[in-house]
């Protein structure tokens, strides 16, 4: 298998359906890594188990798969001389208590699901290390009475503490320190006691500053008379401290002893997770187990793509080693590209371990490569044409077919001269039968339909279509080539049936009858004026007799009949003998009969004469220069011309 295919295939849209189900990230990454086998004995396992879990599921929805959060690094934290934190420990906790209802979860299973059910002996129960990190560890800290030591130590703070800020107490209510203090309160900084003093009264105090307000106007001090309190505390929060990590140090050893127990519980339960995944995503689409084999045989029935849902027009069809290869004719947006899309996807699936949405009785070969040319492929990066990115890989399914090979093909030879690619189509497909290929192709051409019913192996299908709607139904007929719907839609939407006799007599080279279903007698007649052409044939003939237009030139000056003005010629004639004239600086449509020409413009200017000095204002001349030098915003330049 390679890149191509899956993504042609859209396989990590399925991936990513599937993912969607499972109820941990360790989970989701394994069914990231998805991917086919081709060991028939492996994937019968696979498909048993997903059976299995879906059984499962009918009749227990929930399954406790939790705990897993953190595990990993808990793990590689395990021997590394370092000593577990509370939370990694509560975390642990967690999971071994997980494993404990799952334990209980399979117990009952095992009539109907042994195989999965068993999977979960690989969990040892670890009550010791369960109960002392239960016993040890309470709201992600370490117990008071984790160990008598630390119960004696905790104490011990807890009475100086208290003593602590008794004594800090007594100095803020003191006379001593009144006329000081910003004001009467305790609080702490780096987990000693300060109060706030002014700064002004710096010197009159006895102590350590540990921190300034932000205005610089209050210290915060720790006087002399509670330091030595303040260090008793601090000597018993290290001796706290010393008597923790030996707690942490005393658990994380019972873990490091049961690593690998904990290792193996936690890849079952990572497998839990990816299974029921599985089996979820299969009840969603409605899957089955279905066969497989290694004979080379195809046989699917009422299959749908997984990817289209409710929608999906299920599909039926059998190859087998007598008939390897199927070619698929039809109209365009019949479905012939699903079709193909939709084996290879399933055959994909169930090389995975998984059911597919099909009968049960189907049963799928398993393939070494499924390789497939669907989509135009064009290539930017490289400058091919979509005919040339096509044959490129083209080339490339070429080189890697063999016997155990399910080669998809859309529109084979596509994209050039027909006649060529009709050709080619035809060659490319003798070649990848001869080595022994199962081969899916879908064409538009009818000569590879007749190669395929002449040719051994091969057979003919077609995606039907309802003349009756004019639309696809999207159903794959095995054993019969597509015909053109063209003739047939022509005449449904009302092309006159001889019309459609003479297409046919062009491209077969034969006779065919034509009939309309029309009856109405008004439709009839309408019908009929499509091939009637002798009733206008008068009215054709007089539309070919040559009008005689008299040719005037511009500036020629001529007489207007029956005003008797005179005007000069500016453009004509137009289709009907109309000349534009102007006269008395004013441009008039007018027909050709009513004018006479008075002076011919070459007896009146010489031959470069600008005639805009004539028939264009000055106004609008320099408009025309100023337009010819580029773009101007709002302006326009007006003709005014009146038809007479």
């Amino acid at each position: 298998m390679n890149q191509h295919t899956f993504n042609t295939l859209e396989f990590q849209q399925i991936k990513e359906a599937i993912a969607s189900y499972a109820l941990t990230i360790e989970g989701k990454e394994k069914i990231e890594c998805l991917s086919p086998s081709t060991n028939l004995k492996q994937i019968e396992a696979w498909l048993d188990e997903v059976f299995e879990a879906v059984e499962i599921l009918n009749k227990s929805a929930s399954v406790p798969v939790h705990g897993l959060e953190g595990m990993n690094a808990l793990l590689n934290s395990i021997n590394k001389g370092v000593a577990l934190r509370a939370d990694q420990l509560a975390k642990l906790y967690d999971f071994l208590d997980s494993c404990g209802k799952m334990r209980r979860y399979m117990k009952d299973k095992e009539y109907y699901a042994p195989r999965v059910s068993s999977y979960v002996n690989a969990i040892d129960d670890l009550p010791e290390l369960a109960n002392e990190i239960i016993r040890c560890i309470r709201n992600g800290r370490v117990d008071d009475y984790a160990s008598k030591e630390l119960l004696k130590i905790r104490k011990q703070l807890a009475i100086q503490e208290e003593r602590l800020k008794e004594k800090t107490l007594q100095l803020i209510r003191s006379n001593k320190y009144k006329a000081y203090l910003q004001e009467n309160i305790v609080s702490q900084r780096n987990g000693r006691y300060v109060i706030p003093i002014k700064k002004e009264y710096r010197n009159k105090i006895k102590g350590t500053v540990l921190d300034t307000s932000a205005s610089g106007s209050t210290l915060f001090m720790e006087p002399e008379e509670i330091a030595v309190f303040q260090d008793q505390l601090n000597w018993l929060f290290a001796d706290e401290e010393v008597e923790v990590q030996k707690v942490l140090n005393y658990l994380t050893g019972l873990a490091e002893e049961k690593e690998q127990q904990i290792r193996t519980a936690i890849e079952t339960m990572i497998h839990y997770d990816f299974l029921f995944a599985k089996a979820k995503y299969s009840r969603s689409i409605h899957g089955a187990r279905v066969g497989i084999n290694e004979s080379g045989e195809i046989d699917l029935i009422s299959a749908k793509h997984p990817l289209l849902g409710e929608k999906a027009v299920p599909l039926s069809l059998k190859l087998d080693k007598h008939t390897q290869a199927l070619v698929i004719t039809g109209p365009n947006t019949g479905g012939k590209t699903v079709a193909i899309k939709t084996v290879g996807l399933l055959s994909l699936l169930v090389q995975c371990g998984l059911h597919i949405p099909a009968d049960p009785k189907s049963n799928l070969n398993i393939f070494e490569r499924i390789l497939v040319d669907i989509g135009d492929g064009q290539s930017i990066t490289e400058n091919l044409s979509t005919f040339s990115s096509r044959i490129v890989n083209i080339i490339g399914i070429l080189k890697e077919t063999h016997y155990r090979t399910l080669v998809l093909l859309d529109e084979l030879g596509s994209g050039t001269d027909p006649g060529e690619g009709m050709g080619l189509a035809t060659a490319i497909l003798e070649t990848l039968f001869e080595k022994g290929a199962t081969i899916l192709a879908t064409t538009h051409y009818s000569e590879i339909k007749e190669f395929a019913e002449n040719h051994p192996g091969f057979i003919n299908g077609s995606m039907e279509f309802d003349i009756t709607t004019l639309s696809p139904t999207y159903r794959l007929i095995v054993g019969r080539g597509g015909e053109s719907q063209a003739f047939a839609i022509a005449l449904k939407l009302g092309i006159h049936p001889k019309i459609i006799e003479r297409a046919h007599n062009i491209t077969y080279k034969e006779e065919k009858n034509y009939t309309t279903e029309i009856t109405d007698t008004w439709k009839l007649k309408e019908l009929e004026k499509q091939v009637i052409i002798n009733k206008y044939k008068d009215l054709m003939k007089k539309s070919k007799i040559e009008m005689k237009v008299p040719l005037f030139h511009q500036g020629d000056n001529v007489k207007i009949s029956p005003t008797n003005e005179f005007g000069i010629i500016y453009t004509g004639p137009d289709q009907l003998g109309n000349y534009v004239v102007q006269i008395k600086e004013k441009k008039h449509t007018i027909n050709h009969k009513r004018i006479n020409l008075y002076i011919p413009a070459r007896e009146l200017y010489p031959d470069d004469y600008d005639f805009d000095i004539i028939f264009h204002s000055k106004e609008n001349r320099k408009k025309d220069k100023l337009l010819s030098k580029g773009h101007q915003e709002n302006m326009t330049i007006e003709l005014k011309e009146k038809n007479n």
